[in-house]
C-alpha cells in the first residue's frame, strides 16, 4: 500500500491548499480521538479520480496513505498524489513507499473502467461476456485474444489481480477486454437485460463458514438469466465439494432452469488454482447454466440526490451509532468527522444489501448534502437505503 511517514506538523496549513488549489476539496478531523491517535481526512481530486487521503497521527510521526473507500486502482497515480501533497507543505518524510512503477508496465487506461461507466454503458462490440472473479487472469486474456469480436468484461475485486492483468492488457496489446474492480454482484444489476453471451466463475472463493459471502446465490442466478441472451451461459467451476452442492441446490430453487453437470472435464485454458487442484487429484466440477427466455428491458433510473430544502444543521447527534436493519437493507453510520475549513460534517457510512453493501462518505456542507467521492450503484436496495438515509438528513 503506497504510503508516506513525515514528521509531525500543523495540519490546518492544508486549509490554505483548499483555498488556493481547486485539486484539495476538504479536511475532516475525527470527533474521536482516544489514547492520542487522531485522523483526520483529505479529499482530493487528482488527474481525473476523486478520493480520500487519510492522516494517523502519532507522537514520533503522521502516517499518510489513501483511504479503502475510495482508493484508485493505478498505484501510481496515489504515489504521485502523496508526493504532491509532500511537497505543496514541505513535509519532512520519514519513511515513504512512492517510488514509481515502471513505465514499461503501465496499466491500460482504456481498459480500466469504473462502476459508474456502467449507467449508460456504450460497448465496444456487440457481443458481450463476463468473467466474475478472473484471479491471475490467464482465463479472461486467452478468450480475449482467441474471441477478438467479442468484449470480455472481468471483474475482480481483488485490486492486486486486476492491477496486474490491466499490466498484461496493456503488454499484449489487447484491446477487447475491460477491467472492473468493484463487486461482481452489483455491476450485474447495472447491466443490460439480454446482452452477454457468456458469464464465468470459474473458482469462486467457498466461503463454508460465511455463506452469505458467496457470489453465486439465487439473486445472482436472477441476474445473470436476465443479463444472457437466449442460449446464454452461466459457467461455474469448483474444486469445493460443499459450493457444488450449494450450487445445484441454488440452481434447482429457480421455477425453470436447464443445467448440466460435468466433472473432470478439460477446457482449453485453466487457472493457475485448477493446475494447482489437479496436481493434487483434487475432482473439478463444472455447472452450466442455460438461459431458455427473452428478459424484459431494465430501466436504472433512481435519483441519489438530497433536498437541499429539506436538510437539517448538521449535526453528529442526529446518526445512530448502531446498524439500523429494515426489511431488505441495512444501514450503519461508522465515524463522523468534523469539517475544518467550512462548517459541516463528513460521515462514512455502509448501507444497502446485506451481501453487497456500499461504503461512501456523506459530505454535508454549505447546506447541501451529497455522496463521496461518487453516488451509490444505482439498484433498487441502494435506492431504498438511500431514501432512509435522507430521513436521517431531513430530521
Amino acid at each position: 500500500m503506497p504510503h508516506i511517514k513525515v514528521k509531525p506538523f500543523e495540519t490546518h496549513s492544508i486549509d490554505a491548499l483548499l483555498v488556493k488549489d481547486d485539486r484539495f476539496v476538504f479536511r475532516a478531523l475525527s470527533q474521536r480521538a482516544c489514547e492520542g491517535k487522531h485522523e483526520e481526512l483529505i479529499g482530493l481530486h487528482y488527474e481525473g479520480e476523486t478520493f480520500v487521503l487519510q492522516i494517523k497521527k502519532r507522537a514520533e510521526s503522521y502516517l499518510i496513505k489513501p483511504d479503502s473507500i475510495s482508493r484508485p486502482l493505478d498505484v501510481n497515480r496515489i504515489k504521485r498524489a502523496l508526493a504532491l501533497f509532500a511537497e505543496l507543505l514541505g513535509l519532512t518524510i520519514v519513511h515513504a513507499n512512492i517510488a514509481l512503477s515502471s513505465e514499461k508496465h503501465a496499466l491500460a487506461e482504456t481498459a480500466n473502467k469504473r462502476i459508474r461507466d456502467f449507467e449508460a454503458p456504450v460497448f465496444s462490440r456487440e457481443k458481450i461476456a463476463i468473467e466474475v472473479g478472473f484471479g491471475s487472469g490467464r482465463h479472461l486474456l486467452y478468450q480475449a485474444v482467441q474471441h477478438p469480436d467479442t468484449l470480455f468484461i472481468g471483474i475482480e475485486i481483488h485490486t492486486p489481480s486486476a492491477q496486474q492483468v490491466l499490466k498484461q492488457i496493456a503488454l499484449q496489446g489487447i484491446e477487447n477486454i475491460w477491467i472492473v474492480n468493484y463487486d461482481a454482484r452489483l455491476l450485474l444489476e447495472m447491466m443490460p437485460s439480454n446482452s452477454c453471451s457468456d458469464i464465468y466463475v470459474h473458482f469462486p472463493v467457498p466461503w463454508d463458514k460465511k455463506p452469505h459471502r458467496r457470489v453465486i446465490s439465487e439473486r445472482f442466478l436472477q441476474e445473470s438469466l436476465r443479463v444472457l441472451v437466449p442460449q446464454g451461459r452461466l459457467e461455474l467451476r469448483t474444486d469445493s465439494d460443499n459450493y457444488y452442492r450449494y450450487a445445484l441446490e441454488t440452481f434447482s430453487a429457480a421455477p425453470k432452469a436447464h443445467f448440466t453437470v460435468e466433472k473432470n472435464s478439460e477446457i482449453a485454458i485453466t487457472s493457475k488454482y485448477e493446475d494447482r487442484w489437479r496436481a493434487q487429484e483434487k475432482d473439478i466440477y463444472t455447472v452450466t447454466v442455460v438461459c431458455e427466455n427473452f428478459s424484459e428491458c431494465k430501466v436504472i433510473d433512481f435519483d441519489f440526490d438530497f433536498d437541499a430544502q429539506k436538510l437539517k444543521t448538521p449535526s453528529a447527534e442526529r446518526f445512530p451509532t448502531k446498524s439500523a436493519v429494515y426489511d431488505g437493507f441495512f444501514i450503519h453510520f461508522e465515524k463522523c468527522f468534523m469539517m475544518q475549513s467550512e462548517k459541516g460534517l463528513l460521515v462514512k457510512v455502509s448501507f444497502g444489501s446485506f451481501d453487497r453493501p456500499e461504503h461512501k462518505y456523506l459530505l454535508l456542507q454549505g447546506g447541501a448534502a451529497r455522496y463521496y467521492p461518487q453516488d451509490p450503484v444505482k439498484t433498487e436496495t441502494n435506492y431504498r437505503a438511500h431514501q432512509q438515509i435522507g430521513e436521517y438528513l431531513y430530521g
